[in-house]
């Protein structure tokens, strides 16, 4: 690690009084785990700040503590800026957008980016990626020293549920001891592994299910590819009020004939959502990329336009060509 970027960093967290805190849109639990763990402790440190996500928080989250605090807008004006795993300023939808910064600087380029998907761009003025990190929380409670920040039961339990959710429960390939070292310290701290387990990966919502209903009637294979849609009118006949899959990527992913799968969500803006997973030693990040997208080999996604049809022909037609050569 280069000390001289965390003192760097460190030397604007200091020096900052009102912060803005951001993520991706359609936040999973490592968005929601960062923004809110660092945001309650540079809360601690006495900052003023605020938190954003665009599509706010999804009802799975709800138990953090200061998750209702999370606006979809910010409000104000900034002298610090700082996106969380998020690979790339598109990323971030328009939480940006209007930005009152109290400096002159670029309004619409923040100043830290914290993050640890392969694909970042290096989009600010301090970039703190580390790609072979489990998740963006696990970078953020390694470093809350460093920064000076204090570490509490609602930071610990915050980041701990970015980690659960983006290792699917300590399972993807990108595991490693000092990911365990990582938890046992959140734990310490007052972190509640066996709840927030449960909370993250296990409850869902009666919607949710019923989304879950949907899509596996939709189920659809070619060889090791799996995958199924979602359509706008589908999440309307159920009451579904996100624009996401209600995870349920995770569950096709699960099917024993599923090397790859690929959940497609039509969104209300003429794209549709594209989630991929694949098994140990396949790269779906290059599908993704391939579209705009990014993530990491085991689990990446992107958003495409046009209609859903056209879109999962293209992508099914990718993602063919590439692993073809694999023997599945």
């Amino acid at each position: 690690m280069n000390n001289e970027l965390l003192t760097s960093i460190r030397g604007c967290l200091e020096g900052a009084e009102r912060v803005l805190i951001v993520s991706h849109i359609r936040p999973d639990g490592d968005a929601v785990g960062s923004v809110l763990g660092l945001g309650l402790a540079l809360e601690g440190a006495g900052k003023d700040v605020q938190m954003v996500l665009e599509d706010g928080v999804p009802a799975v989250f709800h138990h953090l503590e200061g998750s209702e605090r999370i606006q979809k807008r910010p409000k104000g004006v900034f002298d610090l800026v700082i996106a969380v795993d998020a690979s790339d300023l598109d990323r971030i939808g328009e939480a940006l957008l209007n930005l009152r910064r109290s400096d002159n600087a670029e309004e619409s380029v923040p100043d830290i980016n914290i993050d640890h998907h392969i694909t970042n761009l290096n989009f600010a003025r301090y970039n703190l990626v580390i790609t072979d990190a489990a998740a963006t929380a696990e970078i953020i409670a390694n470093h809350l020293e460093d920064f000076g920040l204090p570490l509490r039961q609602p930071i610990a339990s915050a980041l701990l549920t970015g980690i659960i959710t983006d290792t699917l429960g300590f399972r993807t390939s990108n595991m490693a001891p000092q990911v365990f070292h990582t938890v046992a310290k959140l734990m310490e701290a007052g972190a509640d592994l066996p709840s927030l387990y449960n909370s993250a990966l296990h409850k869902r919502s009666i919607l949710a299910a019923r989304l879950w209903g949907v899509g596996l009637s939709k189920l659809r294979q070619d060889g090791p590819i799996v995958w199924t849609s979602l359509t706008q009118k589908d999440r309307q006949s159920i009451g579904y009020p996100g624009r996401d899959d209600g995870d349920l990527i995770n569950l096709v992913s699960s099917i024993e004939e599923a090397a790859v799968a690929m959940v497609f969500v039509e969104q209300n803006n003429g794209t549709v959502k594209v989630s991929l997973r694949a098994q140990s030693g396949l790269d779906v990040a290059q599908v993704a990329q391939g579209f705009g997208g990014g993530g990491h080999k085991a689990a990446a996604g992107t958003q495409i336009n046009g209609t859903l049809e056209e879109v999962q022909e293209k992508v099914l037609q990718a993602a063919r060509a590439l692993f073809a050569e694999e023997k599945l």
